[in-house]
């Protein structure tokens, strides 16, 4: 059973989680991707609920998400986690099941095509309204030393929260 929420009514509890890592899921297709993430931002922009997630050009992700331009976000609020992220954060999904390897569920959304992690509580679906590629020259030099050694800069997407939503 699920219980719509508002996009900020759960705020602490996912900010708390989100750098202990959540799950961003897309489906482009018939390809289905989860990944960790232990960055993002809810926001309130352009009178809409938004959700911020930041993707990496290396990552299956990525790939999935120029297609699908809607992916969903799976908070564990309730459940111990820590092996399913730990695996889906070091993994690809390239060369790897990762809801058959991390014993992770794949329900359907309400909103989107893209599913959910049946395992998680909190839910948001989202569907993209505007993407923009870091601009390395205009970052703080620290930011650029300690998050990119390698040079390889996220994408930023900008997703419409249309729906969010707790199991029970």
């Amino acid at each position: 059973m699920t219980t719509d929420v508002k996009y900020n009514e759960y705020a602490k509890e996912l900010l708390e989680q989100l750098p202990k890592g959540a799950f961003l899921t897309v489906k482009a297709g018939d390809k289905l991707n989860t990944m960790t993430i232990g960055w993002g931002a809810p926001a309130f922009i352009w009178q809409k609920p938004i959700f911020l997630v930041l993707v990496r050009y290396s990552r299956y992700t990525y790939q999935l998400l120029e297609q699908a331009r809607e992916f969903t976000v799976s908070i564990p609020i309730n459940k111990d986690m820590k092996k399913a992220l730990a695996f889906c954060g070091t993994k690809s999904g390239r060369e790897v099941d990762k809801f058959k390897e991390a014993n992770l569920t794949a329900e359907p959304a309400k909103v989107v095509n893209t599913p959910i992690i049946g395992e998680c509580d909190l839910h948001y679906e989202c569907k993209v309204v505007y993407q923009q590629a870091m601009e390395p020259a205009i970052l703080a030099d620290h930011i650029k030393t300690s998050a990119y050694p390698k040079g390889d800069y996220h994408v930023m997407y900008f997703g419409e929260i249309v729906a969010c939503y707790k199991k029970e």
